[in-house]
């Protein structure tokens, strides 16, 4: 469904409840993927932004390494329940997007722009922070319900060794994506407006 800009922004929210259900071809996923890379903006035009889609058996990789490492660190009581909720509310979707840095793209700035040197990893953020909201708007638009998780750095390594990731690609974070079963709830209530904006006009 297409929305104005606004519209789909106030339409994005959290879903934890999906099914592997495809609203969208892998081919229309792609193709939205791809225009909102060459669209957002980065620090010195940078693009320092890498993105890694994983769909079916892949995407199901993923949440059982999130699983395994998991399992090594918290008692076998809790993770009846961490197991749980992986199952059922990022693998049980049918895809998940990485998001990553490349940071050697950061360190050369560092390098050519020493007087902002402090800023530059900040300004990573900035960029892939942009990338994860306008990708996961994106997604709800064509109709899926996403999640952003951050299961990194203890999936980093393995996660790098399964799918070849270049050494200079930091994780960001993972959204897992599919068709959503249920209406989340209504957003808690929202601080004043008042608090949270100034305004100073002629």
């Amino acid at each position: 469904m297409e929305r104005n800009f606004i519209e789909a922004l106030e339409h994005r929210r959290s879903h934890y409840a999906i099914s592997a259900a495809m609203s969208a071809s892998e081919e229309e996923i792609v193709k939205v993927i791809d225009r909102i890379m060459l669209a957002m903006p980065s620090a010195y035009n940078s693009q320092s932004s890498r993105v890694v889609l994983l769909m079916g058996v892949h995407h199901i990789c993923l949440w059982g390494i999130v699983k395994q490492a998991l399992a090594k660190r918290v008692t076998s009581e809790v993770f009846v329940g961490t197991r749980t909720k992986i199952d059922t509310c990022f693998a049980a979707g049918c895809g998940t997007v990485l998001f990553y840095e490349d940071m050697d793209v950061v360190a050369k700035l560092k390098e050519q722009f020493a007087l902002y040197a402090d800023k530059f990893d900040e300004y990573s953020a900035h960029t892939s922070a942009m990338h994860q909201i306008a990708i996961w708007t994106a997604l709800e638009d064509l109709g899926f319900g996403c999640s952003l998780q951050h299961y990194n750095p203890l999936i980093d390594s393995n996660v790098a060794r399964q799918w070849n990731i270049p050494s200079s690609w930091k994780l960001i974070a993972q959204m897992p994506f599919g068709t959503p079963l249920q209406v989340p709830d209504t957003k808690a209530q929202h601080l004043p407006l008042s608090e949270r904006r100034l305004i100073f006009s002629e």
